[in-house]
C-alpha cells in the first residue's frame, strides 16, 4: 500500500510539470538593467578622495562645454560679420547651456586673466599654475566648498583674429574696433599655444557629491550641446 501511494504521488508530480507548457513558463526580463538598479539602490560612502576626483570630473565637464561651445559659435560669428560681430560673444561663462549645467551642478564659474580684455575678468593667477594646459588645481576650502581651475590656452588660429598680435593677426580697423569697445584692453599680443588666464569654478558639496554618484553608477549623460549651424 505504502510503495502505491509513493507511485501515485510520482505520477501526479510529473502530470504537474507536463501541464506547464514552455510558453507558460515566465522567465526573468532583462536581468542586466535589474541588476545596475539595484547596485543604485546600494547606499555606498563618498569618501574625500572622491569628492575631489568629482570636483575635476565637474569642472572638466563644465569648462569643456563652454570651450566647444565658444569655438562653435566665434565660427559662426566670425564667418557671418567679422571681428565686430564675434566681439561679444566672447564670454562663454554667460551662454545659456553653460548657465544651466552650471546649475546642475551647483557651480560658479569665472574666466580670470592677468592681461584680460575686461577688466571685470582681471586676477592674479600663479605662473606654476598655467603651464601645460592639461594641468588641474584641485582644492577643498571648506567643509562645502571645493575649488577647481585649469589654464585657458590659446590653441584655435581664429581666436587670434582678436588676441593675436596687432597689425600681423588682428587688422588695424579690427584692433581700433577693439579699443574703442574695451579701452583698457591687454589681451593681445598672444601666439598658438599661450596661456591666456585660467577657468575658476566654485563648486558646492551637494553638487560635488551628486555628480560623483551619478558617473560612478553610470547615469550621468554629457551635456547635450545645441546645435548652431
Amino acid at each position: 500500500m505504502k510503495n502505491l501511494l509513493c507511485r501515485i504521488t510520482l505520477l501526479a508530480s510529473v502530470a504537474g510539470f507536463a501541464a506547464c507548457r514552455p510558453d507558460q513558463v515566465e522567465h526573468l526580463k532583462d536581468s542586466k538593467r535589474i541588476g545596475i538598479e539595484a547596485d543604485n539602490w546600494e547606499v555606498k560612502r563618498i569618501m574625500p578622495k572622491d569628492l575631489l576626483k568629482a570636483t575635476r570630473w565637474a569642472g572638466d565637464s563644465l569648462t569643456a562645454t563652454a570651450d566647444t561651445l565658444l569655438r562653435r559659435t566665434l565660427a559662426r560669428e566670425l564667418a557671418a560679420g567679422g571681428v565686430a560681430r564675434a566681439l561679444s560673444f566672447c564670454k562663454p561663462e554667460t551662454y545659456r547651456a553653460v548657465d544651466s549645467l552650471a546649475g546642475v551642478l551647483k557651480a560658479t564659474a569665472r574666466r580670470l586673466s592677468e592681461r584680460p580684455r575686461n577688466p571685470a575678468n582681471k586676477g592674479p593667477l600663479l605662473a606654476e599654475q598655467m603651464q601645460p594646459d592639461t594641468l588641474r588645481t584641485i582644492q577643498r576650502l571648506s567643509q562645502e566648498v571645493f575649488f577647481y581651475q585649469r589654464p585657458i590656452v590659446l590653441n584655435n588660429q581664429l581666436c587670434l583674429r582678436c588676441h593675436g598680435e596687432a597689425g600681423k593677426d588682428i587688422s588695424a580697423a579690427d584692433y581700433a574696433l577693439i579699443k574703442q569697445k574695451f579701452p583698457q584692453d591687454q589681451a593681445t599680443g598672444y601666439r598658438l599655444g599661450q596661456a591666456m588666464g585660467a577657468w575658476q569654478l566654485s563648486l558646492q558639496r551637494p553638487g560635488v557629491a551628486e555628480f560623483w554618484t551619478m558617473k560612478t553608477r553610470k547615469k550621468w549623460k554629457e551635456h547635450k550641446l545645441p546645435k548652431l549651424f
